[in-house]
This record gives C-alpha cells, structure tokens and sequence, in this order.
C-alpha cells in the first residue's frame, strides 16, 4: 500500500528555487505532495524549466519572481501565491548570494548585498509567513501546526569563515533569527526552524569541486568523505516542515558530512 505523501494538502513557497538547493528543496516539497510556489530573482528560465519537470513529474507547481530583499515584492509573492493555492502552509527561505572580499577590500555594497538577501530577504519572508499563517482559518489548515517556516541557514552561523565576514555574519544572523522567533510564536503552533548545509554540490561554489584536485582538498573538511547533494538538504526540509517534526520548533538541522564537527581536531588537535 502507498503510502500518503506527507505534504498532501500543503501549499510551500521556496525562495530562489530556480537552480541548486532551492531548486532541489521545491521538487522534493511537490514530491511530497505540496503545492510549490517556484519563486526566482533573475533566473526565469530556470524556474519555468524546473516547474516543466515538476509538472511532468506529477506535481504541481508554479514559478513566481520576487526580489526577497524587496518588502513590497515579498507582499506581492504571497498573495500571488495565495490566488494561485488558496492558503499557504510551508515557507522555506532559502534565498542566498555571496559577495566574498577580505575586510580590507570589502566595499559597503559587497555588504549590504549580503545582509539585504541572505539576512533581510529571511526576515521579510518570515514576518509574511506569519501573517499569512494567523489569517487562515485553523479548520482548513492540513497540518498539525498553524504552519512551518524551514530557513536556509549554513554551518558558517557556527564555523567562522575569514574572507567572507559578510556571509557568515548573516548567516549567524539567520540563527538567532530562527531561534527567537521560534519563541515568540510556538505558542501559535507556528514551527520555525533551520538547515544548515555544509559543502554542497551546486552551481554556487563549483570551483570548491570541479577537479581532483580542489575536491581533494575540500574533501578534508568533511569528516563523512563525500560532499553534499541537494537531495540531501531537501530530505532534510521536507522533514522539517512535515508533521514528522511537529515537536520541533527553534532548532537547526546541520546537513553537513560533519563539517562542524571541527575536522581538524580529529587527531588531537
């Protein structure tokens, strides 16, 4: 016997879902049985093809652009979202960029990039989640909680990374973030948790495993001997915003091979 998706009935919306984990977190979401919103910044193409193979694959899905670190545009993604599903149940903020610098070459505009997207973008999705989850009615709602918000997180809100202060400061952000607002509304039955990736195979970080030689070298940081795949954080998203997980509130999930175990101490130290 099959058995029942565990999503059936949801409504998700994943941030910049047009290529790596977004777009691996949105198949697995429809996968699983949930209405997925597609939202993309700049890559339309992307989030049409990955709708196309949504679709094909038997789901349901739509792609929708948005600048996350726009509050007007977030607004405007969560009500297309609701005329196109009736309600929404899962948000997984997954929007990211990188603008890596040392400190001494990093300009304001490097900065703010990171913080507005990785950090503001979070925020703003976040606070329409609520929202949006506090207006629908409770008899309607498939799950057991109001509603779940899975935040893209990274092991760099743990792991100190010289060169690129910009990323893990919104990134460190991105978990005290979580973790308050976790408090501030479990009460609601309102579920707000994190993953956070360590290395992952995508298009954002392809010279860290493009040779032998780079992979080598990547591969030393990772206790578990392999480098990540999208599937392995998408699994990891789709449990938390799944009944599976409804005793699980403020916490973050490391998908990471144990990257923040401190490899270097495996010998001592």
């Amino acid at each position: 016997m099959n058995e029942t998706p565990v999503l059936k009935g949801h409504s998700a919306i994943v941030t910049g879902a047009s290529s790596g984990i977004g777009a691996g977190v949105a198949r697995a979401m429809a996968a699983a049985g949930a209405s997925v919103v597609v939202n993309y910044h700049s890559d339309a193409d992307g989030a049409n093809g990955l709708v196309r193979r949504i679709v094909g694959d038997g789901g349901t899905a739509i792609a929708l652009g948005a600048d996350v670190s726009d509050e007007g545009e977030v607004r405007k993604l969560f009500a297309d979202a609701v005329s196109a599903f009736g309600r929404v149940d899962v948000v997984v903020a997954n929007s990211g960029v990188q603008q890596d610098a040392a400190i001494g070459d990093m300009s304001l505009d490097d900065w703010r990039k990171v913080i507005d997207v990785n950090l503001t973008g979070q925020f703003l999705c976040m606070r329409e989640a609520v929202r949006q989850f506090r207006s629908q009615p409770n008899g309607a709602r498939p799950a057991r909680s109001m509603g779940a918000i899975v935040a893209m997180s990274s092991v760099h809100e743990l792991i100190p990374w010289a060169g690129h202060v910009n990323y893990a400061a919104a990134k460190g952000g991105v978990r005290m973030l979580t973790r308050s607002l976790a408090q501030e509304v479990a009460s609601e039955r309102i579920r707000v948790n994190a993953v956070a990736p360590g290395a992952i195979r995508t298009p954002i970080n392809t010279e860290a495993w493009d040779t032998d030689e780079a992979l080598a070298k990547l591969l030393r940081l990772i206790p578990y001997g392999r480098i990540g795949e999208p599937e392995d954080v998408a699994r990891a998203a789709v449990w938390l915003a799944s009944d599976a997980a409804d005793y699980v509130t403020g916490t973050t999930l490391f998908v990471d091979g144990g990257m923040s175990l401190y490899p270097g101490f495996r010998d001592n130290g």
